[in-house]
């Protein structure tokens, strides 16, 4: 193989020109050219000239060779243009794959640096391209995503993903569009609104599925900019939405769940919706909490619910009581003040040495009753307290000849919220006890139980046709927060039924959210919107 076929085989882009020489300098390749023109067209009028007006030496980094940096040294001529009309006197020639118009780097590296950041955003990317033996600085990268095209869309896909995304959490929100059948964003719109949906839509025609959460501002947009366009309520989000339903119904009868003890567990109560003499009902105000936040939250819930029967709106009374909006909405769906303190804590943080209690127990009545030697024992294990206070913790336990087993807690109202909403496949022998038990001493859990299995089976079966026969079973019986979710699908009923009767949803939104975020985190949350959305659209 000659030295002309080894240099196109290694070095394609280089094989249209007349190399000289090739040699080495410091950490770098060196490798001296110049083209092989005579005539050239001129760019601005196309009149080919051949009259060369001179010459210099073009230096371009290209990709790395063996490790090592790669640097162009190419010798290029500048040609007259023999049009006297044109504006252009003279033009510079440039080489196919090779050079662009005041480019410094081959567009082979070029396209490998826009990639790395793409992929890895400045300062992460530039730390690889030292390590590629091609090295520049973050702002080069972030200049040459910013000099990349936005991708052409001249009609919109007929399976449209719609989302929103936090561009400053809590302020400022995006709204992110995805193509379905291809699971790649196509676009990024600045703000969270109708209008602004709407007006895309309208733009880019061929729109015949919506695939949403169920915000409003997405429902309405996708009505006014396409209402031919069936839209997809996502059925993640419905679940959602009946989870927090199933929770708060469980904190209204959560006196239930207090005698849910190791006792409950040992026989199986028949699963009817009676109640037994293993679970009497307990009254609602035994084990009530007390304390400074839980007076407090009382306090606001009668005041939120007070100016609620005054006819003020959520807005006012957050403005009246200095309340987040969102605060205030949750005070005003608890019918009580207890619905809020059932997942709140108990004002009080847990003692370190609460993680290494059971362990201590073990020790102790093993016959280890050193209180020095229990420390180290588990300071080993990654406490970090000090030998009084395991010295004061076991103090107790010195009067006793054994220690029994600490009393379990009662489940809480998470754990009982997960059993209803669990696979019952996934349950455990422990968890369908006490959910038997459960609903058999409460008969609105037991037919909430039902409902809630029921439109599992709809959502993974894609019976949609079923919706309107489980809304009406839903709202015969005396459930208020069940009835608050079937409110919530009767005001979006033929999305609702569509995301439970069509196979689309709202996952490869979710996912593309997901990784907005971690390019967010790349960046350490400073780059102007128009950087995030080339690295959104343009990344692989």
């Amino acid at each position: 193989m000659t030295v002309s076929e080894l240099l196109a085989l290694l070095f394609p882009h280089l094989a249209c020109l007349q190399v000289e020489e090739v040699y080495r300098s410091g950490r770098s390749v060196r490798v001296r050219a110049r083209t092989r023109t005579s005539q050239l067209a001129c760019p601005g009028c196309g009149v080919v000239s051949g009259r060369v007006h001179s010459s210099y030496e073009r230096r371009l980094c290209d990709t790395a060779v063996s490790g090592q940096e790669m640097v162009v040294h190419l010798r290029v001529l500048r040609f007259v243009c023999r049009n006297g009309g044109c504006g252009k006197k003279t033009f510079v020639e440039q080489v196919p794959g090779l050079t662009v118009r005041y480019g410094r780097h081959s567009v082979r590296l070029r396209q490998v640096l826009q990639s790395i950041g793409l992929a890895l955003g400045g300062r992460a990317g530039a730390r690889l391209t030292g390590r590629l033996a091609a090295a520049v600085n973050r702002m080069t990268l972030i200049r040459m995503i910013r000099s990349l095209p936005d991708p052409e869309l001249a009609s919109g896909p007929r399976v449209l993903g719609v989302d929103d995304f936090a561009l400053r959490r809590g302020h400022t929100y995006g709204t992110i569009l995805v193509d379905i059948t291809a699971s790649r964003p196509i676009d990024v719109l600045p703000e969270r609104s109708a209008d602004a949906l709407a007006a895309w839509l309208r733009d880019h025609p061929g729109v015949e599925i919506v695939c949403r959460d169920r915000a409003g501002c997405y429902a309405e947009g996708t009505s006014r900019g396409a209402p031919r366009a069936i839209q997809v309520a996502d059925r993640w989000h419905m679940w959602r939405n009946l989870s927090d339903a199933v929770e708060r119904t469980l904190a209204k009868h959560r006196s239930h769940l207090r005698e849910l003890t190791p006792a409950a567990r040992q026989c199986d109560p028949p699963s009817t919706a009676q109640p037994t003499a293993d679970l009497p009902p307990v009254s609602r105000e035994e084990g009530r909490r007390s304390g400074r936040l839980a007076e407090r939250t009382r306090d606001r819930h009668a005041a939120v619910h007070q100016l609620i029967a005054e006819g003020q709106d959520l807005r006012a009374i957050a403005r009246e009581l200095q309340m987040a909006r969102n605060t205030v909405r949750r005070f005003a769906r608890a019918s009580s003040p207890e619905e809020l303190l059932v997942n709140t804590g108990t004002g009080k943080r847990p003692k370190a040495i609460e993680a290494f209690a059971p362990y201590l127990r073990e020790r102790w009545n093993l016959g280890c009753t050193n209180a020095q030697q229990l420390y180290q024992e588990i300071k080993a294990m990654g406490y970090r307290g000090r030998p009084t206070t395991v010295r004061q913790y076991v103090h107790p336990w010195r009067s006793l000849t054994t220690l029994a087993p600490p009393p379990q807690p009662p489940p809480t109202v998470r754990q009982a919220t997960g059993w209803f909403l669990r696979n019952p496949a996934d349950l455990d022998s422990d968890e369908h006890h006490y959910l038997n038990a459960l609903t058999s001493a409460c008969p609105p859990l037991a037919a909430m139980r039902g409902h809630v299995q029921a439109f599992a089976t709809m959502m993974l079966q894609l019976r949609g046709d079923r919706l309107e026969q489980w809304i009406r079973g839903v709202q015969a019986d005396d459930l208020p927060e069940l009835h608050s979710f079937v409110t919530g699908l009767r005001r979006d009923l033929d999305a609702a039924n569509a995301g439970l009767t069509l196979p689309y949803s709202s996952g490869k939104v979710e996912g593309h959210v997901n990784r907005i975020k971690m390019i967010k985190r790349q960046m350490y949350g400073r780059a102007n919107p128009d950087l995030l959305r080339k690295r959104i659209l343009l990344a692989d």
